[in-house]
């Protein structure tokens, strides 16, 4: 998949995320309008009907103190007794016309009945008085000044926009609104359900899409990874192939076949660069063992400074003919640990070829080993080229190579170092890289002095 084309899909997925929580946004905001409006709705409905429920109250009392137990036929006398009774009570104060108990009653009823749960407080202000005449259940203080505005109060509710009229009639000696307030009312609560899945669901679909996209950014990246294997794997074994073909039509030259010092330098190449495709060959099916976790190690009591002078001497005419040098310090004593003698060798021979690699001219490399409370350090240094730190994170990883410009300006497949990693996994032990561009690298391979068994 092309660059273009990732671009494109990442586009696509955006706008289609974008539009996707537009919408949501819209359908949410449109369910909490439509819950807001209706709590308003019932809230009114109540105080309307506490309302009227305070006037039938009132009526109903003037009526008893009027007629009583008396017969259902109305006097004239009874009739004046009534509208004076009606007089008497208009001309009474706001709150001697209202039963405390039985407003407090009426309001949590009717909010019940409308299943509003949500905490409330309550107060009948008179607009004659421009005070609080009642105020959750209790007869509110007068105070000298009634215009005063207490900060006692709660300001809220004296800010509420649920107010309704009461006892407003003509001839009443005070007027009073009845309020009510919803300190802790969240328009969303009604609706949780529809927020909280819609999160969920979004949240999904972009992890999806992350997700998606990370994949595809990796499987690219594996891919170049892998064609830059072939590539490099092409390139290590055509060099090999082609001097073995050079050598062989050598042989096969007159003058050559009847000289056998010269058949002997022919054969000694062709069998030098056999050698060197099998050892390519057999670190590729190594990383294939150790990826499917089929890798036995033969471990054994071995020498760590045998096997590091060892690869010194492999390596040290490459070194030399660079106009280099190899230092050693064998401070380690004792210099036995348990492991696999094919392995730890070919990890000491990568990490010395890395470094003659990335040191263009006249390499300097140290090999020092150091005991320490769990095992033995082997530590590898170079003047090289060294890595940046994005380097560094991915020397590991298999096919990457650290190079700079052309792909086959060093040589090699990539799979030295996460061969290196992989060994020292199987051996219990660890490496670690210190590195800085320009001014060289440090491996130290830190091995422990037994091998626990597995099995």
């Amino acid at each position: 998949m092309s660059r273009r084309t990732i671009w494109l899909l990442i586009t696509l997925m955006s706008i289609a995320l974008i539009g996707l929580g537009a919408i949501q946004y819209y359908w949410i905001a449109s369910a909490i309008k439509t819950s807001e409006d209706k709590f308003k709705t019932d809230v009114f409905d109540v105080l309307n009907k506490v309302a009227d429920q305070l006037r039938n109250a009132e009526r109903f009392r003037i009526y008893q103190q009027t007629f009583g137990s008396k017969s259902s036929s109305q006097t004239m006398a009874d009739e004046f007794e009534y509208e004076s009774l009606r007089r008497m009570f208009n001309e009474t104060s706001l709150a001697e016309r209202i039963k405390v108990n039985q407003l407090n009653n009426f309001i949590k009823v009717g909010l019940a009945d409308k299943d509003i749960k949500d905490e409330f407080t309550y107060g009948v202000y008179s607009l004659t008085a421009k005070s609080f005449v009642i105020l959750n259940g209790y007869y509110a203080v007068e105070s000298f000044n009634k215009n005063v505005y207490h900060s006692s109060m709660d300001k809220g509710l004296f800010n509420t926009n649920f107010k309704v009229s009461i006892f407003n009639d003509s001839g009443s000696l005070e007027h009073g609104l009845l309020m009510i307030y919803f300190p802790n009312r969240s328009y969303f609560e009604p609706i949780w359900w529809i927020i909280i899945s819609s999160a969920i669901f979004t949240a999904i679909i972009l992890f999806t899409f992350i997700f998606t996209i990370y994949e595809i950014l990796r499987q690219k990246k594996l891919s170049n990874m892998k064609n830059d294997f072939i590539n490099n794997m092409t390139h290590e074994f055509k060099t090999p192939i082609a001097t073995i073909s050079l050598a062989t039509d050598s042989i096969k030259n007159v003058n050559i076949i009847s000289n056998p010092d010269k058949i002997m330098r022919f054969l000694g190449i062709i069998k030098q660069e056999n050698n060197r495709m099998l050892n390519q060959v057999e670190k590729v099916l190594q990383m294939a063992l150790i990826d499917r976790q089929k890798l036995k190690l033969n471990i054994s009591d071995l020498h760590l400074h045998d096997i590091i002078k060892t690869a010194v001497e492999h390596i040290n005419l490459q070194v030399e003919q660079k106009n280099g040098y190899i230092e050693t310090f064998y401070e380690a004593d004792p210099d036995v640990i348990q492991g696999d003698v094919t392995h730890i060798s070919s990890m000491v021979h990568n990490l010395l070829d890395n470094a003659n690699k990335y040191s263009p001219e006249y390499p300097e490399l140290t090999v020092t080993t150091k005991n320490t409370a769990e095992g033995i350090d082997i530590i590898v240094s170079d003047k090289g080229i060294g890595m940046s730190k994005d380097q560094k994170k991915h020397i590991f990883d298999k096919f990457y190579r650290a190079t700079s410009g052309n792909l086959h300006d060093v040589k090699g497949f990539g799979l030295g170092l996460s061969y290196v990693k992989a060994m020292m996994a199987a051996h219990k032990g660890s490496v670690d890289v210190k590195t800085e561009l320009g001014k060289g690298s440090t491996f130290t391979l830190s091995f422990p002095y037994k091998q626990q068994n597995d099995d």
